[in-house]
């Protein structure tokens, strides 16, 4: 029996203003403040699924090279991504000024493992305080990620490596990112033959 694929829809990500509003929302003086700023820092940088970034481990991530690796990502199937000096420092930041030692970068102030369900609780409560009106969601941050980074390089394949996709097919959904661009040169070409 065939496998009946299911349609992916279009990905809705931050616009660079609203991303821009939901960094601002994190009062980074407290430590929960510093812990959240860092991990939406890091979805927004690098693509982390929800599930990577509260699995993020002290050994997976080496602050003098900047290497990051996703073990077991979805799929079972590790990756290694790149962060810059800032996101190094704010990521030493945080471990620095949490109060016990975990296993874990991103904890409770207590050590405890965060879930899922207070990331998506965490970004219901900033993206209102940020005035966002839509539908925003710790996957959201993934969108975004992709979308700006297939936008700044334009090469499909950089954002599938990244993001730890088998197929390109997968990672094709977010193609629709460079359709303004397209609209724009084909707006441009048309009106110079027209001349």
């Amino acid at each position: 029996m065939k496998k009946r694929k299911t349609k992916r829809s279009i990905p809705d990500p931050l616009t660079p203003e609203e991303s821009a509003a939901l960094l601002k929302v994190p009062n980074k003086r407290y430590p929960t403040g510093l812990r959240n700023y860092a991990m939406i820092r890091l979805m927004l940088a690098c693509g982390l699924r929800c599930a990577e970034v509260l699995n993020l481990r002290i050994q997976d991530v080496d602050l003098t090279s900047g290497k990051l690796k996703v073990n077991q990502g979805k799929g079972n199937k590790d990756r290694i991504l790149f962060l810059d000096v800032e996101l190094v420092s704010l990521i030493q930041a945080w471990r620095e000024r949490r109060k016990v030692e975990s296993d874990y970068y991103f904890t409770t102030l207590k050590g405890e493992h965060l879930d899922a369900r207070y990331m998506r609780a965490m970004m219901e409560r900033y993206k209102l305080k940020a005035g966002i009106v839509r539908k925003c969601s710790p996957h959201t941050l993934r969108h975004t990620f992709a979308t700006e980074l297939l936008k700044e390089t334009g090469n499909i394949e950089i954002v599938r490596r990244a993001l730890g996709h088998a197929d390109i097919s997968t990672t094709g959904i977010y193609l629709h990112a460079l359709d303004s661009e397209l609209e724009g040169a084909l707006k441009d070409f048309q009106s110079k033959i027209a001349k």
